[in-house]
């Protein structure tokens, strides 16, 4: 993983880059200690991950990040700043960023992200992969019909923080059963659905369950720092049961067991709001 680092306080610089050097989360390829980002260099060096600043002097975080994707930059995005707009922060989304992280730094934290980011760069290569391999055999490519549902089910699931989790991948998946057959999680049963995608039942649920107590843990960081948090408001009742939502609260406050994430109807508000974006 080879991981720019676009921020102009280099005392800044230098905690992410022992962050990342002795969690082993990769090998930065480049910074910009030396003064303002040159896209240019960006563009050339061509790194897997840049964490970039929101508030810098010439040009802002998501400028950089607009106007490297608009040169065609395929790096995946982790946004830092002490800013709490949740306008901003949904601009920063909409630029193109994978997470957003509040500043002061937290070292568990910027570990986590990076790990997860890393965990979906490796699964979009590997589908690459298999994709080039069908492409070869297949001169004539095929749309996939639910690709517009998938890039909504994927996009929902990155503002969750579970888009980089093995159970996304299989979230996505039973979802999109669901929306093939109109039917909801309720009526068919967990078990009988995980069934379906392939011959270990246990092991999807069990991914998904995971994927989802991990939304359920980020849906309850964001309503911590801020109630009115845009993805918050919009997901934490909709997705979750909110007592579970408030419980996980109050266990990341140190107070209580914390909250139990419910997959049937994770997936049935999923369905919903994906019809909805």
């Amino acid at each position: 993983m080879r991981i720019y680092i676009i921020e102009d306080d280099i005392s800044v610089i230098s905690i992410l880059e022992d962050i990342v050097e002795r969690n082993g989360l990769g090998a930065i390829c480049g910074d910009t200690a030396d003064g303002p980002a040159d896209l240019d260099r960006i563009l050339a060096i061509d790194p897997d991950l840049i964490l970039v600043d929101l508030l810098m002097p010439e040009r802002d975080g998501i400028q950089v990040v607009r106007e490297l994707r608009e040169r065609g930059c395929s790096a995946k995005f982790i946004m830092l700043s002490q800013v709490s707009s949740k306008e901003m922060i949904a601009k920063a989304y909409s630029a193109g960023i994978e997470f957003f992280i509040q500043k002061p730094i937290n070292v568990i934290e910027v570990g986590q992200v990076v790990r997860n980011v890393t965990r979906q760069i490796e699964n979009e290569k590997a589908l690459n992969a298999i994709q080039n391999v069908f492409a070869a055999r297949a001169p004539i490519p095929r749309e996939d019909p639910n690709e517009r549902e998938r890039r909504r089910l994927k996009y929902i699931l990155s503002q969750l923080g579970m888009a980089g989790e093995k159970g996304g991948q299989d979230i996505i998946e039973l979802c999109l059963l669901l929306l093939q057959r109109h039917q909801t999680a309720s009526q068919v049963g967990i078990s009988t659905l995980c069934a379906q995608l392939g011959d270990s039942p246990k092991t999807v649920e069990q991914r998904a369950r995971r994927a989802v107590e991990r939304g359920l843990n980020h849906i309850a960081n964001l309503g911590l720092e801020d109630y009115n948090n845009e993805f918050f408001t919009r997901y934490a009742a909709r997705l979750f049961p909110f007592q579970e939502v408030r419980a996980q609260m109050s266990y990341l406050q140190g107070k209580g067991p914390g909250g139990k994430a419910n997959l049937k109807r994770f997936l049935d508000g999923l369905i919903i709001l994906a019809e909805e974006e």
